[in-house]
């Protein structure tokens, strides 16, 4: 009776532990998605390069912000795809040959909850210095919300980093 409990079990555990390809395509997944940003990137590119003359400074500044949001948020999903394919599937071996990134492999989940709480910290202050910049057109209690929201980020991610310095202290004292 114990030996089939045991091979149940193994089993089982041999299920579970394989079951973790199941990421596998969502992380491909997201590599479509960055996809998709680079093609808003240079659509809003190609739009600017057209107009760049007859365009005032405000719409212009109002224009790069959204570039850079639209990469900051590339490289949030590119970190999250390759350090989340590497923390949870399987490690990425690439060629000697091949330039490989120097944090690939060294984001644990935890600094990656901290990496992407802080990347969401910087899209939300672009975005509320986007709207600022149109303060004059948005009635005070919307931007009231706005603030409100962006400073729930900023808190959220402090006490990310604080729990996580709390919780791993003595991990990282070696």
């Amino acid at each position: 009776m114990a030996n089939t409990s045991n091979r149940f079990e193994r089993l089982l555990e041999n299920a579970l532990y394989l079951s973790r390809w199941i990421l596998a395509p969502i992380y491909l997944g997201l590599s479509v998605a960055v996809l998709a940003l680079g093609v808003k990137f240079f659509q809003e590119l190609y739009h600017v390069a057209l107009h760049i003359l007859e365009m005032p400074e405000p719409d212009v500044v109002l224009t790069a912000l959204s570039l850079i949001d639209l990469t900051l948020v590339g490289s949030l999903i590119v970190m999250v795809m390759f350090s989340g394919y590497e923390n949870f599937v399987s490690a990425i071996d690439l060629d000697e040959k091949t330039h490989k990134l120097d944090w690939l492999g060294k984001l644990d989940a935890n600094t990656l909850k901290l990496k992407v709480a802080a990347s969401i910290v910087a899209i939300s202050s672009i975005h509320l210095l986007r709207i600022f910049m149109e303060a004059r057109s948005i009635p005070n209690d919307k931007l009231m919300w706005y603030v409100i929201i962006h400073l729930t980020f900023v808190i959220s991610a402090l006490l990310m980093a604080f729990l996580d310095r709390i919780a791993f202290a003595s991990h990282r004292e070696h």
